[in-house]
């Protein structure tokens, strides 16, 4: 929540993305200095394909619109040229994507100077309750953006306990640093009927909690349809269960990138399906309730 009073202090800065097939075949990522003075950066991406970004650039438009522009596509394609034997045309793109960051005006003249470290601001008026407002930050360093929302709620309402973020692992997380292999080899183990791609990718997507999606299935069967690419149902019902899927986008794009996989046909069916599990299960809650009353 950002109090109208400080409204003043968010700058919106688009970022966008392109995809393209696999550049190169190691694993480094790459940062290539712009003649501009700016940096682009070229990653791995999904096995398949190198993910080059970014741009920024302040935005004004409808934020429920937020896309990419054919310039920011030209943009993109032009500066890595600069870099890879083969040149990245436009045509080349198979996906883009894009955000918009509200990030603090510091007063940078352009967008990519803008600071991208948090900024929090107290706005307590006489009388009333504290307000704190928070700017900016990244996903990398959200934790320690959380730790320090919490010093100052603490310097209001009193301590209330020791940090602990910074030892507790995300859903799944819980193995080692350098224990991505064993943990796939333990999930072949209990799973033989798994070929070697699909258990990486759920290892990679889901840790340990690979073995909740997979539950007591015994062969791929077990898993259900799948609407392409390895997409089975169990994994559609463990997403719409556990991290709020609601539509195909949700699971294609937002979280398995799939999309990039699979075609409109495969896609139109996994809305179909997903629909009617979402139909079904509003009918079961509104039945529960009626029984209830």
């Amino acid at each position: 929540m950002v109090h109208k009073g400080a409204a003043h202090n968010v700058r919106l800065v688009q970022g966008s993305h392109i995809v393209v097939a696999k550049k190169f075949d190691d694993p480094r990522a790459y940062f290539f200095q712009n003649r501009d003075g700016r940096i682009i950066f070229a990653i791995p991406y999904e096995q398949d394909f190198t993910l080059i970004g970014t741009t920024d650039r302040d935005f004004d438009g409808d934020l429920s619109d937020v896309r990419i522009s054919p310039e920011e596509i030209a943009y993109l394609c032009a500066n890595a040229s600069e870099y890879f034997a083969e040149p990245v045309r436009p045509e080349d793109v198979v996906w883009a994507y894009s955000a918009v960051r509200p990030l603090f005006d510091d007063g940078a003249s352009k967008a990519q100077e803008a600071t991208r470290d948090y900024v929090l601001r107290e706005d307590a008026p006489a009388g009333k309750a504290p307000l704190v407002n928070s700017f900016g930050g990244k996903i990398t360093t959200y934790r320690r953006l959380a730790e320090s929302m919490l010093e100052k709620i603490e310097a209001v309402l009193g301590r209330r306990g020791p940090a602990w973020t910074a030892d507790a692992p995300l859903p799944g997380g819980d193995f080692g640093v350098h224990g991505f292999e064993a943990e796939l080899g333990a999930l072949r183990a209990t799973y033989p009927f798994l070929d070697e791609g699909l258990a990486y990718r759920l290892v990679r997507l889901y840790g340990t909690r690979a073995r909740k999606l997979l539950g007591p299935a015994k062969s791929v069967a077990d898993l259900g349809r799948d609407f392409g690419a390895g997409l089975h149902e169990a994994e559609v019902r463990y997403l719409m269960e556990n991290e709020w899927a609601m539509t195909a986008e949700d699971v294609l794009w937002r979280r398995t990138k799939r999309g990039l996989h699979i075609g409109k046909d495969e896609a139109a069916a996994l809305e179909a399906y997903m629909s009617g599990l979402r139909d079904s299960t509003a009918a079961g809650v509104g039945e529960a309730g009626r029984r209830a009353g």
